[in-house]
Formats: structure tokens, sequence, C-alpha cells
């Protein structure tokens, strides 16, 4: 028989938001029980809660739940739980991306794991959504969901040097399991559907997790072959689309959408997304876009360039103009005038002002009133 999970409406255990933010590079610690496990996942997705400052720097949510009695280790040689990883929302230009990992002791009775889970994209809304209930209320399963916002993802593949999805994709799947380990759960076999090379990627976890006596098996598919992969994908994929469906806007009451539920799948090939996007380009004047766009992705990027006509603000950065036409930009000392004899041979005002011609001066000196140095003076105390 199903147990009642909290749902939206319903009146759960408060929880301390920051027990879902790393702090200081350590892991949150576990949730003290099922209710409180339970109540933060109710925030996390039905209220889009993004405790500061994670919506706008730094890595986002990571819920561990609380940890199942038969789970926490006993001693060395007690058996460690088996676990799996998988992800959803990989592709979407719309909403977050999430991880989840999913634990249990092997040695569990019969009847304690439910049955029938597999790829959540293999199974039915009804299915899915019914194993996802029983996850929640099951005192023998643990989970870990990590939730990467559009914003999050968006800065980071922004970045001048890019750190891009694979990379998110690999730190997620570590980051959960480091706050099992530190939860002070011991894992015997962790199963992990592939981001990029099966080979590589097991070598990096091995090497990561050497000493802890953890057996990796990373494969294409592994959410359809083993059971605590493919109930990660159930806790995922449930916890991506039940925030779509409850989405809370960051930026209201000063932004209102249009057609601000009619996103569809948020994948790039989904006509209802398609027609958001451009409905919405720039209605949220000057940043183009909600943060609930990846604007990384090149649906988000083409979307903004095609509607530059409306209303959206054309910013144009020089100095990256300069670099990407195979120009340098400018050193200190090119700004310095030295008089002949002052000791840089050869370097005259005659020839800094040739060196000026060749290359205009950035206007950003000129809007600040900027002028160049001709002199340093040692200051003194």
């Amino acid at each position: 028989e199903d147990h009642p999970c909290p749902t939206k409406g319903t009146i759960s255990q408060p929880f301390d938001p920051s027990t879902i933010l790393p702090s200081n590079n350590k892991s949150p610690a576990p949730q003290p029980n099922r209710a409180a496990t339970n109540s933060a996942l109710d925030a996390l997705l039905q209220n889009s809660l993004r405790p500061t400052p994670c919506d706008v720097h730094g890595s986002g949510p990571l819920l561990l739940s609380d940890i199942p009695a038969n789970c926490r280790t006993i001693s060395n040689e007690s058996r460690g739980v088996i676990l799996g990883i998988d992800e959803a929302g990989r592709g979407p230009v719309l909403g977050p991306m999430t991880y989840a990992a999913a634990f249990w002791n092997p040695d569990c009775s019969a009847g304690s794991i439910p049955t029938g889970f597999n790829d959540s994209k293999q199974l039915s809304a009804e299915k899915r959504a019914s194993l996802f209930k029983k996850m929640r209320s099951s005192e023998f399963i643990g989970f870990v969901l990590r939730v990467l916002h559009a914003s999050e993802i968006s800065r980071n593949m922004l970045r001048r040097a890019p750190y891009n999805l694979n990379a998110m994709s690999h730190d997620a799947a570590i980051e959960m399991i480091r706050a099992v380990l530190d939860a002070g759960v011991k894992i015997d076999t962790a199963y992990i559907d592939t981001v990029g090379n099966p080979d590589s990627y097991r070598r990096r976890l091995e090497g990561l997790f050497e000493g802890r006596g953890i057996t990796f098996i990373v494969e294409t598919k592994a959410d359809a072959k083993y059971a605590p992969c493919s109930a990660a994908s159930v806790v995922a994929k449930e916890s991506r689309d039940t925030m779509m469906a409850n989405w809370k806007w960051t930026e209201t009451p000063n932004y209102v959408p249009q057609n601000s539920d009619k996103f569809g799948s948020g994948y790039p090939s989904d006509p209802k997304c398609k027609a958001w996007l451009e409905s919405n380009i720039n209605v949220d004047v000057p940043f183009g876009f909600p943060d609930f766009v990846r604007f990384s992705w090149a649906p988000a990027k083409n979307a903004l360039k095609e509607g530059a006509d409306k209303s959206g603000p054309i910013v144009r950065w020089e100095a990256d103009e300069d670099d990407e036409s195979g120009g340098k930009q400018s050193s200190l000392d090119s700004f310095v005038v030295v008089k002949k004899g002052g000791g840089n041979k050869g370097r005259t005002r005659g020839n800094m002002e040739e060196l000026r011609r060749k290359k205009p001066r950035l206007g950003i000196f000129n809007e600040l009133g900027l002028s160049k140095v001709t002199k340093f003076v040692e200051a003194i105390d």
C-alpha cells in the first residue's frame, strides 16, 4: 500500500534551506528523517526554491535524503550499498537539468524495494509517478538530488574558458557520491549512466575515490540495465517534470512572461517551446529572457539575434571584437608616453602616435574621460 507523501498545499515539517547547499567545500548534511526529506523536496520541486546565492553564483541545490537505518556503516567489514546515478533534462533550452542518485542495502528483504524500475523514458507517466511516490515513502531507499538551474548552466558555459555540460555532469555525479560517503554510508557498487566515453569516466571516478573500495560500472543505457540506476532516473525525471509544472518566476512582479506556462517540454524541437521563445524575446528588457532560459544554448542565442528589433539593446564589446579578429588587447605600457632618452629606447611620442593610428582607442576611455599615463610617481608614506 502506498503511503501519502507531502504535496502542494499540505503542511509538512519545516527545514533549513542552508542544508541543501554546499558550504566551505563540504557536502550538505543528510536530512534528519523522511518527513524533513519530503518537506525539502517539496520546497525544491513545488516552489522552485533557489537559496541565496546559488541563483547567481556557485553550485545549485543538492538534497541528500535521510539515510535508511540499514544503509549506515556499522563496521569496515559490513557490505556497502548499491548506488545508481542518472540525469534528466540534458537537452532542453528551458529549465533545469536534474541529476539524481538512489541507493539501498542489497540485502534488503524481498518486497522492500519496489519492482518495475526501468529507464524513466520507457515508463508511462503514471508508472513513473507511482514509483517515485513509493521511493519517497520508503524507509529502505535513500536518494540524492542535484539541481543545475538554467542560470548555473548558462554562466558556466558562457565563461571565457567554458565549463561544458559534460564536465558539469561528471562533477554533479562526483558531488552526489561524496555526499553519500560523507554521511557515513559505505558504497559497494556504483552504476552510472555514462556521459561521454565510459572508460575514461570510470577511470576518473576510480582515481578520485581510490581506497574507498567502490566498484564503478559506467555504461551506456545503464538506466535500463541496473535497478539503482533506473531508480535514480525516476527521481531525476519526476523531479524535473514537477519543477517545470510548478515553475516560479524569480523576476516577478516586474516581469510577466507571455504564455507563461505554455512552453511545452522545453526541448528546442518542441513547437510549443519555439513559440514561447519567440513570444518572450526581450519581454524582460534589457535581459533578453528570464533565468528559466539557458542563454548558452544556440536556439536562445539565435532567437535573441533574430529578435534584436524587439526593443532589445545591442551590446558591442570592442575589446572582444579586437581579440576575435586576431588583434591583441593593449598592455598597460602601451598607454604610457615616454620621452626620448627616458629609458625605453626608441619609444617616443611620435611612434606612439603612429601606434594610435594603427589601433583606434577604445571608446570606453573617451566615455570615462581617461587619459594616458605620462609619469609614475612613487607614493611617500
